[in-house]
């Protein structure tokens, strides 16, 4: 759902592609049908051609910014490929992050030509991770992290999608603050 939303929210600026890979995929499998319906409710409308891949080290290597859904994930993330732990993040940390990102800390992405998307989200990126342990600390590290729902309770893919959705607002709201720097 997170590759959905996010894809949703990006596909306005050329040049920029979203994917998804699980660190314990079914791959080739479909989106589970209760996560269906819930990224349907949140208007993902392609959801439904979803399927599965396993992440690997080549993946990590070639992206600017990985986004994972729990610590765990982002732990087994920079195993794979260790200089990945300066661009990857859980979904929820960037989102905490980018609220404390201020014009300021985008100045560089205003520098750059508006049609440079990518340096400019790249500048984003940056200042994420310039600012990681710099920001007030949670009272609970698990609230960094999206719960799981495969295989679980309905209110469990309801409280996934509670915690995911705000943060993929958060994370397209500081990509689109640097993409129109000025």
């Amino acid at each position: 759902m997170a590759e959905q939303l996010l894809r949703a929210g990006l596909n306005s600026y050329p040049g920029v592609s979203v994917g998804s890979a699980g660190t314990v995929g079914l791959v080739g499998e479909p989106m589970d049908a209760r996560a269906l319906d819930l990224a349907t409710s949140f208007g993902v409308t392609d959801a439904a051609t979803h399927v599965a891949r396993e992440l690997n080290e080549k993946q990590i290597r070639e992206a600017d910014v990985v986004f994972a859904m729990s610590r765990e994930h982002r732990r087994a993330v920079v195993q794979l490929h260790p200089r990945a732990s300066r661009y990857t993040f859980t979904i929820r940390e960037f989102a905490r992050i980018a609220a404390e990102i201020t014009d300021a800390d985008l100045t560089d992405a205003a520098l750059l030509p508006g049609d440079d998307v990518a340096g400019r989200f790249a500048v984003a990126v940056d200042a994420a991770a310039s600012l990681r342990g710099m920001v007030t600390p949670l009272q609970n590290a698990d609230d960094d992290d999206v719960v799981d729902p495969y295989r679980r309770a309905d209110e469990v893919y309801t409280l996934s999608g509670q915690q995911l959705v705000p943060a993929v607002q958060a994370t397209l709201a500081l990509f689109g603050r640097a993409a129109t720097a000025v």
